[in-house]
């Protein structure tokens, strides 16, 4: 007699479903640490550019910029990046507006950065509010939150805190 060893056919297929299955779980997740990254990785241009400018004036005058040219830095449509088509001040609120190499998810949606200051300490350095989340005890923010990105996609910093 003559002993067969290794998979049957349908050994091999029922494998094949497991995998396919346990790949479609995981995918899903893997899109939105995707989504995340590339949102993360758009932060450092409006820390470089943006905010350092509004802050300056923060600091020196207790008002906040209007506008891009009011700050002194480039046209909203002139800073740029991978996954960033513009990034706009107004009002003090720094607002990226993604596009470029972004994801579907976030392509021309908006991400807003607003400052958060102690009013009657200027010298206090300006703390960045990211998308809905809150101000920090003792600050206010300033500048309207225009983020347009679901929040499944924000990163943990740019959401509300959950309440308990």
């Amino acid at each position: 007699m003559k002993q067969n060893s290794g998979f049957s056919l349908m050994e091999a297929m029922v494998a094949l479903v497991i995998i396919a299955i346990l790949a479609a779980m995981a995918l899903p997740s893997y899109m939105f640490k995707i989504t995340r990254e590339q949102i993360e990785k758009s932060l450092p241009l409006a820390a470089e550019v943006a905010q350092p400018a509004v802050a300056v004036q923060w600091k020196l005058e207790q008002k906040l910029p209007s506008s891009n040219e009011i700050a002194g830095i480039p046209p909203a449509e002139k800073i740029v990046g991978n996954y960033v088509k513009s990034v706009a001040i107004e009002e003090g609120a720094v607002h990226i507006t993604f596009g470029n190499r972004a994801n579907e998810r976030i392509k021309n949606k908006v991400l807003s950065l607003r400052p958060a200051v102690v009013e009657d300490a200027p010298m206090v350095p300006i703390t960045w509010v990211c998308g809905d989340a809150e101000a920090p005890d003792g600050m206010a923010i300033k500048g309207r939150n225009r983020t347009t990105i679901d929040k499944q996609y924000l990163p943990l910093i740019c959401r509300k805190k959950a309440k308990v």
